[in-house]
């Protein structure tokens, strides 16, 4: 249940996109808590979702399968992590992170060769990360 982001990760089309909408729905009442608690809360859910990705992608035979979702959902969450929550932020947020997600900026390409979960969580994080730092580029250059 936890890699596949509560079953997201079983949708027949855009099973990435999917999880990152749950990571989305998630992230919105952690955007209430302290930014300790929000780096927190991704913490967690990044190393847990190793153990879960690993674990699924063991049983499924596959190096990241596509069902492993919880790697979006962390992704998701470091894309608005300290971001100021508003419903364009939010969606701006989401877009910039598909879209780092799919392109994979060095190194996160590269992180994808790490073993087990390492791999499959690594590479989302790092798009999470540019998805936040261009989003914070975005909301600095448009309140200028």
């Amino acid at each position: 249940m936890v890699a596949t982001g509560f079953g997201s990760g079983y949708s027949p089309i855009a099973p990435g996109t999917a999880g990152s909408l749950v990571g989305l729905g998630w992230f919105w009442p952690l955007s209430r808590l302290s930014g300790g608690a929000q780096a927190a809360a991704l913490v967690v859910v990044f190393f847990v979702g190793v153990a879960a990705s690993t674990d699924l992608a063991r049983r499924m035979g596959a190096h990241d399968p596509g069902r492993a979702v919880v790697d979006e959902v962390a992704g998701m969450w470091a894309s608005l992590l300290l971001v100021p929550w508003s419903a364009s932020g939010a969606i701006i947020g989401f877009v910039l992170f598909r879209v780092m997600d799919v392109v994979k900026p060095y190194p996160a390409r590269s992180l994808e060769s790490l073993p087990r979960g390492w791999g499959i969580m690594a590479d989302d994080m790092m798009a999470g990360l540019y998805a936040n730092l261009t989003l914070r580029l975005i909301q600095s250059a448009w309140t200028s």
